[in-house]
């Protein structure tokens, strides 16, 4: 996100990715989706030329920490093929975000981020 420092009214430094998948998302890398390059700010105005603004609608999320490079798809497939079958939830159809914080690097085997699933009680 070069043009991050553009933005004003931030709440932090974190980078956000946020995926917005179609209804009836099922876990599958495969699936085409919806991907935003995010950051979290206090107030709507003054949004630079040429980005958008989003309204994140409130909710529960689970949220896990995948520690490693993000080729490694070991940890979206415990979420959505292990944990998710086996929990009181189900996913729901707002967007999914991965916080890209202090501890990211691209394709580092140490690299950490938080993955935020929304979900909802069945």
């Amino acid at each position: 996100m070069p043009r991050r420092w553009e933005i004003r009214h931030r709440l932090n430094t974190d980078l956000i990715s946020m995926q917005i998948y179609p209804s009836g998302f099922d876990f599958k890398p495969d699936i085409p989706f919806e991907k935003w390059a995010v950051a979290e700010v206090s107030t709507l105005e003054l949004i630079p030329e040429g980005m958008d603004a989003f309204n994140l609608k409130s909710g529960l999320y689970a949220v896990f920490i995948h520690k490693g490079s993000q080729k490694d798809l070991r940890t979206f497939q415990y979420i959505f093929e292990t944990w998710l079958p086996a929990s009181d939830f189900r996913l729901d159809q707002r967007p999914h975000i991965e916080v890209l914080g202090e501890h990211y690097r691209i394709n580092d085997p140490n690299a950490r981020e938080e993955i935020w699933v929304t979900v909802q009680h069945k």
